[in-house]
């Protein structure tokens, strides 16, 4: 008796689902405040990786990017990108296109299409 009822139950939240994505409205303005709401803190993880990958150790990037980002978060008006920009120890390690890169909000959506494939939308 389980099995159908799963079965059921299943089939209602991918169609749910399903409309949900399809009828979703997108506001851009407002992603985009969203995303530097904080500072750009949403960047974090591509800047730590980008240093890991430049040959820092895990531990002195994580260093990096957290003081970095503690005051951009904590502070009225702060800017992620360019505490990270003008970091002695980021400047080091990275050119400022890769530095750019790391803030670049694409990076995200490069597989956007792929997973509305696999939705069916």
């Amino acid at each position: 008796m389980i099995l159908p009822d799963t079965c059921i139950l299943i089939h209602f939240m991918l169609v749910e689902a399903t409309d949900l994505v399809k009828h979703l409205l997108v506001y851009p303005e407002n992603m985009q405040r969203n995303m530097n709401l904080y500072g750009g803190v949403i960047f974090s993880q591509r800047v730590l990786l980008a240093l890991v990958e430049k040959g820092l150790s895990r531990e002195a990037a994580y260093k990096i990017v957290q003081t970095c980002a503690h005051e951009a978060w904590n502070k009225p008006g702060g800017d992620f990108h360019r505490l990270i920009k003008n970091h002695p120890d980021v400047k080091e390690q990275l050119t400022s296109e890769e530095i750019a890169d790391c803030f670049e909000p694409q990076h995200h959506l490069r597989n956007l299409d792929e997973v509305y494939q696999r939705l069916g939308i």
